[in-house]
C-alpha cells in the first residue's frame, strides 16, 4: 500500500477542474500539491474514457512524488485499473461495498451525503472511509446543489470516519465550516480560479490553525 493513505485527514481537499489538456492540468495540479493540500480528487466530467485515464495516471504519478492520496471521482474502476489510493461515490455512482472489496481496505473510499445524515450513516455501514457534506455556500460548480447545514458535521462526529464539507468555501467562510467539525475541506474554484493558487491553499489551510 502506498504510504500516502497515512497522509494527516484534515485541511484542503482539492478537486481537479474539467480539462481537455493533460499537460497544463498537471502543471496546475503540481502547484497545489507544493502548497500542501491533504488529498486530491479527479474529476472530469466531460472527458472521454481514454483521456480520463490518462489524466488519472499522470496525476497519480505526481501525486505520489508529493505523498498526497489521490482519489478518482465517480468511477471506482477507473480507480482499481491504475492503482490509485481511493475512489469517492456520489448516490449513482455504484455500490460501496463493491469498491471496497475492489480497491482494498486500506483504500479511501468517499461517499457524497449531501444534506442527510442518514446517507452517511449508512455510507459508513457499508464501508465509506469518509463522508461529504454540501453545498455549504452557493457553488458555482453546482449553482443546484441541495444546501447543508453546519449542524450535519457535529451530528455524525460519532460516526468515526473523516466530514468533508463542500460547495463554495472560500477562506473567508471557512473557519465557522471547520469549526463545526468538518475535517476537510474540499474545493475546485476556490483554488484553480484563483489568481494564486498556491496562496488560496495556504489561506485555506489557516482556517485549520
Amino acid at each position: 500500500m502506498n504510504p500516502s493513505v497515512a497522509a494527516p485527514h484534515r485541511g484542503v481537499y482539492a478537486i481537479t477542474p474539467d480539462s481537455a489538456d493533460t499537460e497544463p492540468l498537471l502543471r496546475r495540479v503540481v502547484v497545489v500539491l507544493d502548497a500542501g493540500i491533504a488529498w486530491l480528487q479527479y474529476r472530469n466530467k466531460t472527458a472521454s474514457a481514454a483521456l480520463r485515464h490518462a489524466q488519472a495516471s499522470a496525476l497519480l504519478q505526481a501525486c505520489r512524488a508529493h505523498g498526497v492520496p489521490l482519489i478518482v471521482n465517480d468511477d471506482w474502476q477507473l480507480a482499481a485499473r491504475i492503482g490509485a489510493d481511493g475512489a469517492h461515490l456520489g448516490e449513482d455512482d455504484g455500490d460501496i461495498a463493491r469498491a471496497r472489496e475492489a480497491l482494498g481496505r486500506d483504500a479511501l473510499i468517499g461517499a457524497s451525503c449531501y444534506d442527510d445524515a442518514g446517507l452517511a450513516r449508512a455510507a459508513v455501514a457499508a464501508g465509506a472511509s469518509y463522508i461529504a457534506f454540501g453545498a455549504f455556500f452557493p457553488s458555482p460548480t453546482k449553482p443546484n446543489a441541495r444546501r447543508a447545514a453546519p449542524a450535519l458535521l457535529a451530528a455524525t462526529a460519532g460516526l468515526g470516519v473523516p466530514r468533508v464539507a463542500i460547495g463554495g468555501i472560500t477562506p473567508d467562510n471557512a473557519r465557522p465550516i471547520v469549526s463545526a467539525g468538518a475535517d476537510l475541506v474540499a474545493v475546485i474554484s476556490g483554488v484553480f480560479d484563483a489568481p494564486d493558487p498556491a496562496a488560496a491553499v495556504r489561506a485555506y489551510r489557516a482556517c485549520f490553525d
